[in-house]
């Protein structure tokens, strides 16, 4: 059995850098709070990503400190993800 190569998002790093794109491409709300359903379903549903996968690079982001997810209802930029886009 051959594993599959069309789940490019099984990779945490690549899930946490398509994340980050879209995080960067989403309008904020209040102190720069992003709903993280605005996040959930592009990455599930537009780019493919399975749960799992997409789980992984949220978890990255946060453990590189490129994301904040305490509240589990918002995600926000740190300072260092907003560099990744500087």
């Amino acid at each position: 059995m051959k594993p599959s190569t069309d789940r490019p998002y099984s990779v945490p790093e690549k899930a946490a850098r398509k994340l980050l794109e879209i995080v960067n491409a989403t309008e904020a709300i209040q102190d720069g709070r992003i709903h993280i359903e605005k996040i959930n379903g592009p990455m599930l549903f537009k780019e493919g990503a399975s749960p799992a996968g997409y789980k992984a690079g949220l978890d990255l982001a946060v453990a590189r400190g490129w994301l904040l997810h305490e509240s589990r209802t918002f995600v926000k930029y740190t300072p260092a993800g907003a560099d990744l886009f500087a």
